[in-house]
């Protein structure tokens, strides 16, 4: 089954959960860089941390370009884009 063809709560919930998980995934690879808990290279954690982002960004705005949308999914999928786009730039600048 093409994700397309997914109905919208359902593609919201999966952009949901890849965001929360790339955002917590950058969180602690932040975390460990200021304070040095543990001796491992950061930088494929923050590269999933942002692959992880980018997709649910990606998930929400396919949401949003879907035709016939109901008002509901149009306003959550345009509040995920924005939060997820501000947690995209946040770690992106902090790198």
């Amino acid at each position: 089954m093409k994700w397309s063809n997914l109905p919208e709560p359902v593609l919201l919930q999966r952009s949901f959960i890849f965001g929360l998980t790339g955002i917590i995934l950058g969180t602690l690879s932040l975390i460990n860089t200021q304070f040095g808990f543990l001796d491992a290279p950061m930088g494929p954690l923050n590269g999933v941390s942002l692959l992880l982002q980018f997709f649910g960004l990606s998930l929400a705005v396919m949401v949003l370009r879907k035709r016939k949308l109901p008002q509901e999914y149009k306003e959550k999928s345009q509040i995920m884009i924005l939060v997820l786009g501000v947690a995209l730039l946040f770690f992106v600048l902090s790198l």
